[in-house]
């Protein structure tokens, strides 16, 4: 009960108006000309593993070419499994059948040059994966696909696109799992429930 107890007071503290920063570079800021509600930009991860070696893209990002899992946005009208099937599709030519939620992961970047500032959310899946399809195009910004161990990955952090792609390897190593049965995707993300 104590520590739920600190927990609110540290959702008051930062809520606080005395608290909330004009610092655009702070980890906590107020934007005084949002009008419309936040919301997290939705992506969905595929955690992929043979014999020891993940499976990753090297990809143009406004930092240069990364490496990440296979991940991308959430589509509207798609479930997350969809959109991680698709997604994992699109990035390697590989046909992936998510088995186990690996984890939902929050993270946050800040690019002061243009003010971009996006919090993520992504769910990330384990699961089985096809070989390549012969001749696939990848996706526009892929370069090409790679595999690499964990502790290759860790040798190159600066060329990891996120801290996500770290993190979920090293969950998965750790035996992670959850049973997609933890997901529901109501029949309304395909056939909108209509308000009037």
């Amino acid at each position: 009960m104590a520590e739920l107890t600190q927990v609110w007071r540290d959702i008051r503290h930062a809520r606080d108006p005395r608290h909330l920063r004009t610092d655009r570079e702070s980890a906590w800021y107020y934007h005084p000309t949002m009008s419309k509600r936040w919301k997290p930009s939705v992506t969905v991860a595929a955690i992929i593993e043979r014999r020891g070696s993940f499976l990753l893209v090297e990809e143009h990002t406004p930092e240069g070419l990364k490496l990440n899992n296979p991940s991308g946005h959430l589509d509207p009208g798609e479930s997350l499994l969809q959109g991680v099937a698709r997604e994992a599709l699109e990035e390697t030519g590989c046909g992936f059948a998510p088995t186990h939620l690996l984890g939902i992961y929050q993270s946050r970047f800040f690019r002061p040059r243009d003010g971009e500032d996006v919090t993520y959310m992504r769910f990330a899946f384990t699961g089985a994966a096809s070989d390549p399809a012969p001749g696939w195009v990848l996706d526009h910004g892929i370069v090409r696909t790679l595999w690499m161990t964990a502790d290759e990955l860790r040798g190159c952090r600066k060329r990891h696109r996120s801290p996500l792609v770290m993190r979920c390897i090293d969950d998965y190593l750790a035996g992670v799992r959850y049973p997609l049965s933890a997901i529901t995707t109501d029949p309304t993300v395909f056939a909108p429930e209509i308000k009037t």
